[in-house]
């Protein structure tokens, strides 16, 4: 992939960083700015009570569902260019890496809690933290070991702030 900015000195950023920004802008605008990502948080803090709220929450989780596969092909289309070749199988494995970007980035899995900006520094801290671990060489099933350590720490550090929030 090449670069929009390619004439501009000292402006050589990829193409997918560019979509990067450009998606979590939309993302962060419609999580932040309209009824679908107020039902969002909504359905992930209590389905329950969101439905008895009068909300539809089988309409609005399939919006939520087909959101998310908007951005899941746009991330196929993206890695498909960037490594020449689509593989059914190429993102296997990517799911560790996003959880942990989501709740390192502050989203909680209990539901209602996060934010796009969490996430993507998240992203760039588990995308740090794997880059390191191969260029020490490190295995890989030990690099999904200290992904997975690291998710659990953070789900921890969520349960006990929840906690100390709630007795306050």
């Amino acid at each position: 992939m090449g670069s929009v900015a390619a004439g501009i000195p000292l402006l050589e950023i990829p193409n997918a960083v560019l979509v990067l920004f450009g998606a979590a802008i939309v993302a962060s605008l419609i999580l932040t700015r309209t009824v679908l990502g107020r039902y969002a948080f909504a359905l992930g803090s209590n389905e329950e009570a969101t439905r008895l709220s009068g909300v539809n929450v089988a309409r609005w989780t399939i919006a939520v569902y087909a959101l998310a596969g908007v951005f899941s092909g746009l991330a196929g289309v993206l890695i498909a260019a960037r490594r020449n070749l689509a593989q059914p199988a190429l993102g296997q494995g990517y799911e560790l890496d996003a959880i942990a970007a989501a709740v390192i980035g502050g989203t909680s899995l209990s539901g209602g809690e996060g934010s796009i900006l969490g996430t993507v520094i998240g992203a760039f801290i588990i995308s740090t933290l794997t880059n390191g671990l191969r260029i020490m060489s490190v295995p890989q099933e030990w690099q999904t070991v200290v992904t997975g350590a690291i998710v659990i720490l953070a789900v921890y550090l969520d349960i006990v702030r929840r906690g100390q929030s709630a007795a306050h």
